[in-house]
């Protein structure tokens, strides 16, 4: 048991920070700042002690039910400048909502703990643990600022539709436990020949479960009102950080227990990726707000994720791995920006907003023009790499109709994030902002931009660390 502990020190260190900072924050009044940074720290902390493990070797701890290995390791990195990122960024915008509570940083590290049960789990129970762990902590904060009614009716939907996903998840595991005897992913596999009908089944509920946690469609339908309903900063938790730790499931289901049923599994995930693709790319077209415009976009560019994992080969699954790492940067540059529109203390986040904004704001139009041409794969932006990468895995396993329904989605994807470019930098200018020039915000606001734009210079870099994960 203390051999297992030896591997555990980032969640412990977690763990043991959000009961410090509980009981912090209720014997210590007004401590919300503190509490804060001290969150920041926590993860920054996690971060560095998640680095100190030989993550060459697979580590499986308490009875086969947990996971180290190198992709739990990278995708929890990731996790961590994801919420990290969403923490510096936010800091003002909560300031003058007043949210900024001592509940909400817990709550988002809270989250991240779940994420990293999730991650690492190789066992049904495990990674349902660390799910609900999640999701408790994302229904408080979608509806955290109770002065809005659309942030009380985002955490409503959020909850009960995703209470119904969760059901549907729960009731596929108990028909897997049912007909393979076990929870455990290594075991599964090993009763495939036996039951193959049965596990069919339960596969089917907990890919139902799953795509509902990555917002793609036939089951986004909660994206685009949580996103607009809830505070930005939780919004931009949504839109990067959970879906990290979902696409790790996904990857730990469909490769590991369910690798000898990929002819059963891989038409779904075909499906789910040009649904997602085509929807995502079509009803973006017509929104006013930009935050709704983010869902949709997330839940296209989830399709071209899952384009990746569809191919059932380790370099599909790199390949959905890079996307999904500069998807990460290309949104926070994206809510970077969205935080510095900000006038007399009232934030904008419609597209009309940013009529002229280059005339008065040159700088923040410049990083806007950046991060959008690379959404939208524009060559030689990080989103360019990102899409060729999944294209070109798509192409050589012969999957010509999926790629090509990808590059048309590009295409009519292209349309949207070229219509704000035009907005801002062709109609006529509004009133100047008052740009928040908090050090962090400034930081990944450069940090994200300049990723993004210099990509190019050293692409194979990204390439070549994710080339060591290597699930089947």
């Amino acid at each position: 048991m203390m051999n297992n502990l030896n591997f555990v020190y980032p969640e412990i260190f977690i763990s043991i920070s959000i009961m410090f900072l509980l009981i912090l924050g209720v014997f210590k009044k007004n401590s919300s700042n503190l509490i804060y940074n001290l969150s920041i720290i926590t993860l920054i902390g996690t971060l560095v002690l998640t680095f100190n493990y030989p993550i060459n070797t697979d580590n499986i701890l308490f009875n086969e039910s947990y996971k180290i290995d190198y992709l739990s390791t990278f995708m929890k990195i990731l996790v961590f400048i994801g919420g990290i990122f969403t923490l510096i960024v936010s800091f003002k915008y909560l300031k003058i909502f007043k949210i900024l509570q001592i509940e909400y940083s817990i709550l988002i590290l809270t989250s991240i703990l779940g994420m990293m049960v999730m991650i690492s789990s190789n066992d049904l129970i495990v990674f349902y643990i660390g799910l609900e762990l999640q999701s408790l902590s994302l229904y408080v904060l979608a509806s955290f600022n109770r002065d809005q009614i659309k942030s009380s009716e985002a955490g409503l939907k959020y909850f009960v539709l995703s209470a119904l996903s969760s059901g549907l998840l729960l009731y596929g595991c108990s028909l897997i436990y049912g007909f393979s005897g076990t929870t455990n992913f290594d075991l599964i596999s090993d009763s495939f020949d036996k039951v193959e009908y049965g596990l069919t089944f339960g596969l089917v509920f907990i890919l139902v479960g799953l795509a509902f946690k990555i917002s793609a469609v036939p089951f986004h339908m909660w994206a685009p009102d949580v996103y607009e309903g809830s505070p930005t900063s939780v919004t931009l938790f949504f839109a990067i950080v959970p879906k990290l730790a979902a696409l790790t499931v996904f990857i730990r289901f469909l490769y590991v227990p369910f690798i000898n049923m990929i002819e059963q599994w891989q038409m779904i995930i075909i499906f789910l990726s040009i649904a997602s693709m085509v929807f995502g790319a079509i009803a973006a077209i017509g929104q006013t707000n930009l935050k709704r415009l983010v869902a949709y976009s997330s839940i296209g560019h989830m399709g071209y994720a899952l384009a990746g994992l569809s191919t059932g080969t380790n370099q599909g699954i790199q390949s959905s791995i890079i996307y999904i790492s500069i998807y990460l940067v290309m949104n926070l540059g994206l809510f970077s920006c969205l935080f510095m529109l900000k006038r007399n203390d009232k934030y904008y986040e419609n597209i009309e907003d940013l009529s002229g904004l280059s005339k008065n704001h040159p700088l923040l139009s410049l990083s806007f023009l950046i991060v959008l041409f690379s959404l939208a794969g524009i060559p030689p932006l990080a989103g360019f790499f990102a899409k060729f990468y999944i294209f070109k895995i798509v192409i050589e396993q012969s999957m010509y109709f999926l790629a090509i329904v990808g590059l048309l989605a590009t295409v009519i994807s292209a349309f949207y994030y070229l219509r704000i470019i035009k907005i801002i930098y062709f109609d006529k200018e509004k009133e100047k902002y008052d740009l928040d020039y908090n050090i962090g915000l400034k930081i990944s606001l450069v940090l994200s931009t300049l990723l993004v734009a210099f990509y190019f210079i050293a692409p194979s870099k990204l390439l070549e660390i994710i080339s060591n994960i290597v699930i089947i």
